[in-house]
């Protein structure tokens, strides 16, 4: 039988001593892509082609793990189809290749770190299109961002800013904001397992009908791919992002978020960030300097307190199987409908 298990349940210690390296895994998981991809992109790869061939290898590996975990139940991609096209295409495809092309001309530390500002645009965007008034403490944790971003971009100092990669990045940051806003659907009865493969799938073949057109630049080449420690097949890089970066993080993610709880599992996934500046160093010798760090530090400040901000939601687990009775979730994202006196 699936449970709806809230936030407010402290999770067992034993779930928090096997959540916490899941967790911290998928996070650096996540964190490597933007090194390996500037890596192909400064060999001569496109940014479409480099995501395009990171989501088409993670759909790959997730099919089996996705039809599995349907059990036969086709109909909930039919009754999700619109969340599905909206988590593939946004979510997934244009987030990706949004924060690749900003990868392609700013490190990947500040491209991430831009992105991560995510949930504080989902606090503007229910503020403004649904009169949800954020609390003091989201709002504060907003300004902590705001200057923490003016601080990483070097605004202040004069210093030379790359207006397409913030851009860039920004479209990357409104990308994720989507995939927040359409993960807080608890609703939908679809495990997560099989809207992140069916995501991929999506985003995957969108992707090659755009390049098939015309619409995306797609260029690549076989030759080694040269990083800080030497050079490797290209074949490498490629695996590395779709394997271990996209389809092994996404497993371990929602494995960890499991255990621990949405709302404990998204703090510890700003480690990613941490991860990408790491890799940034080992692969590409990027480093931010100390004003940018300063900034760095004051925007994961900013997310932790608006997130402390936000609603507690219940968190789905798995669907239940049919003819069982249904539990009653919601959607934090969703405005609460006043009854009549």
């Amino acid at each position: 039988m699936s449970k709806v298990r809230s936030d407010t349940v402290v999770s067992s210690a034993r779930d928090v001593r096997l959540g916490l390296p899941l967790a911290l895994a998928a996070a650096f998981a996540f964190g490597m892509s933007g090194g390996w991809a500037r890596g192909l992109i400064d060999a001569g790869w496109t940014p479409g082609a480099a995501v395009t061939a990171r989501i088409w290898v993670a759909a790959l590996v997730l099919l089996i793990p996705t039809i599995l975990s349907l059990r036969g139940r086709w109909v909930l991609l039919r009754r999700n189809a619109g969340m599905i096209l909206a988590y593939g295409l946004l979510a997934v495809a244009a987030t990706q290749l949004f924060y690749f092309q900003a990868v392609a001309v700013m490190d990947v530390g500040l491209a991430l770190l831009i992105e991560y500002t995510a949930p504080v645009a989902v606090l503007l965007w229910l503020w403004l299109r649904r009169g949800e008034r954020p609390t003091r403490r989201s709002i504060l944790g907003a300004a902590i961002a705001f200057v923490g971003l003016v601080l990483m971009l070097d605004i202040l100092t004069g210093a030379d800013v790359n207006v397409a990669g913030i851009l860039w990045a920004l479209g990357a940051m409104v990308g994720a904001a989507t995939y927040f806003v359409l993960s807080a659907k608890v609703d939908t009865g679809l495990p997560p397992i099989a809207l992140a493969g069916s995501g991929l799938l999506l985003g995957a073949v969108g992707l090659t009908v755009a390049g098939a057109i015309g619409v995306l630049p797609i260029a690549w080449t076989t030759d080694d791919i040269a990083y800080r420690f030497g050079s490797v097949p290209w074949f490498v890089p490629v695996l590395a992002m779709g394997v271990v970066a996209t389809a092994l993080a996404y497993l371990l993610g929602i494995a960890s978020t499991r255990m621990l709880g949405s709302r404990l599992a998204s703090f510890v996934a700003l480690a990613e960030v941490v991860a990408a500046l790491l890799f940034g160093w080992l692969l590409l010798g990027q480093l931010p300097d100390l004003l940018q760090a300063l900034g760095g530090v004051l925007v994961l400040v900013g997310v932790v307190v608006v997130k402390l901000g936000e609603p507690v939601a219940a968190e789905f687990v798995e669907p239940m199987p049919a003819g069982a009775p249904a539990l009653p979730a919601k959607n934090v994202y969703e405005k609460p409908v006043q009854k009549e006196l």
